[in-house]
């Protein structure tokens, strides 16, 4: 496969790694840019195996609970003004209070609001407003206590980023400690909720990296292994909500401080505007010309 510079371009963006190491990690690789962010991991090249983070979609995440089942909405439009209209709030709302009768984003498509369909009601805004507009998808969570958090609230309950959690304990203090742990989500955005619920395909790469890390070092097999052990409990401490320092007090995990509360988290769900979608980047002047051509 060909080796583009638009491709070794996007893998220094995601790993920070300089371009020539960019160019070999694909070209090693068949051009495969999963496995060259791994390949330059295992040279210890990357400082990040993450993406760049643009992307198409704006609008808003809403947030609603009620009776032990919270839900989060993302709403998506064309740009990032539509999310400070208030026509567009007040219908993204609605949309985050029909959720929780439903099940699925297909259920929430169906359902009725204010006499119509949810479907019905965005192709109207979409007329109004002159913007696409699409109801990308729904999470929801239950649990004894359910807290909800907007990140970057553009206005009640609606924001770039929606955090619910559900907690098992007595309701006051699963109220306090839930927005702090909610907050903490929002911040850094674990895998999982512990190691049981992780992605065995997502653990299973970073073991197969972090082995080729450790034979890189020349070490005995007997010694990797134990690299290998205590690497992987650092990588679980990293990416599990149980398992990360708590960000109120470092001192404790997650788990430990809503055990010191005599509580449990039982579950979450974090869900930011856009996340996952590619943006197609555009040359700012020619995207001028572009419109003054009447393109």
């Amino acid at each position: 496969m060909a080796i583009t510079a638009a491709m070794v371009k996007e893998l220094r963006e995601s790993t920070g790694a300089g371009m020539m190491d960019a160019k070999k990690a694909l070209e090693e690789t068949s051009g495969d840019m999963e496995a060259a962010v791994d390949w330059l991991r295992t040279k210890g090249l990357a400082k990040a195996a993450k993406k760049s983070g643009r992307v198409a979609a704006e609008g808003l995440v809403a947030v609603a609970v009620q009776d032990g089942k919270g839900v989060a909405v993302e709403v998506n439009s064309e740009t990032d003004f539509v999310g400070k209209n208030e026509e567009f709030q007040s219908m993204v709302r609605a949309i985050a209070e029909a959720a929780l009768d439903v099940d699925s984003v297909e259920e929430l498509n169906s359902a009725q609001l204010n006499g119509k369909p949810v479907t019905e009601v965005l192709t109207d805004a979409i007329a109004r407003i002159g913007e696409n507009m699409t109801l990308r998808r729904m999470v929801a969570t239950t649990g004894e206590t359910v807290v909800s958090y907007v990140h970057n609230a553009a206005a009640p309950n609606m924001g770039k980023i929606g955090v619910l959690v559900a907690l098992k304990g007595d309701a006051a203090k699963a109220q306090e400690i839930g927005k702090q742990i909610a907050m903490h989500i929002a911040a850094t955005s674990p895998a999982s909720l512990s190691e049981a619920d992780l992605d065995p395909a997502l653990i299973e790469r970073e073991k197969s990296v972090l082995t080729e890390q450790a034979r890189e070092s020349g070490k005995p097999d007997a010694v990797i292994e134990k690299m290998i052990v205590g690497r992987m409990a650092k990588f679980f401490e990293e990416v599990t909500l149980l398992g990360q320092k708590f960000v109120i007090n470092p001192d404790v995990t997650v788990a430990q401080a809503a055990k010191d509360a005599g509580l449990q988290v039982t579950g979450y769900a974090r869900v930011a505007v856009g996340e996952g979608i590619e943006k197609k980047e555009e040359d700012f002047a020619a995207e001028v010309a572009k419109t003054l051509r009447g393109a």
